[in-house]
């Protein structure tokens, strides 16, 4: 037995372990797939979503953690709902203001033996064993990305979305990087890639880094209100789905 951090590593999952029995991928196929069809169940209804990335670790009294409760704040007022990882740090900030300001909040929490915990602010919860499938739902229902100070899973986040972009995966949607100062390396990176041609900024137009908020909603209100809309036909749920007439 050993541990990391203190944690029993005999008790976290490993996925990613090369090749088992065709019944144990099978049932792997299975289980995906639920996650899947329960997150549709919820997020199909929760309306326009930005999605808000950044670090767990921030407290309560950090000047970022009041950042994003602005940046939550802020996004709800423009009518669109809050999305997050569903933990603490910047994903509880971002829920918070949200909520406070009257707006809606989601969570899309992973199940994680440390760290991660749900939090109070979040009035949807939908709890993932997959970071992949997690991933997927997020991006499918956000209409644009805010991304304050993080670490790595934040970066993963953030070069998700610049590649669907790049790639045209999906449609320029906007992504803002808030902290100019904490992000310099990244951007130092992507002006390197610009300058050996292994990618370049035009192919990612809709990338936005700033200190600002106000700059940062109105370049959101830009690139995702006036091009892709807030009205939508809402979906009506189906009784005979067992699905949820209201689901905030």
């Amino acid at each position: 037995m050993t541990k990391r951090n203190n944690i029993d590593e005999t008790r976290i999952p490993l996925y990613l372990e090369g090749a088992r029995g065709r019944w144990y991928e099978l049932g792997f196929t299975f289980r995906v797939f639920l996650e899947f069809i329960q997150g549709y169940r919820v997020l199909h209804f929760a309306g326009p979503c930005i999605a808000v990335f950044g670090s767990a670790r921030y407290k309560a009294d950090h000047p970022e953690y009041k950042r994003g409760e602005e940046v939550g704040k802020r996004l709800s007022e423009m009518g669109f709902t809050i999305m997050t990882g569903g933990g603490p740090g910047i994903m509880e900030a971002a829920c918070k203001g949200a909520v406070e300001s009257g707006g809606k909040a989601v969570g899309c929490n992973i199940i994680l033996p440390f760290e991660q915990k749900p939090n109070p602010y979040a009035q949807i919860q939908v709890n993932f064993k997959y970071f992949f499938v997690r991933k997927v739902l997020m991006f499918k229902y956000s209409f644009g990305f805010v991304i304050l100070p993080g670490g790595v899973g934040t970066l993963d986040e953030m070069f998700e979305a610049l590649t669907l972009i790049q790639t045209q995966k999906i449609e320029d949607f906007p992504v803002v990087l808030i902290g100019t100062e904490y992000w310099k390396g990244v951007i130092d990176q992507l002006q390197l890639f610009d300058r050996e041609g292994t990618a370049h900024w035009d192919e990612i137009p809709t990338l936005k880094i700033t200190d600002n908020i106000e700059e940062a909603m109105q370049f959101i209100q830009e690139h995702a209100v006036k091009k892709f809309g807030l009205i939508r036909k809402t979906p009506k749920p189906l009784a005979w789905l067992f699905e949820k007439t209201k689901v905030f």
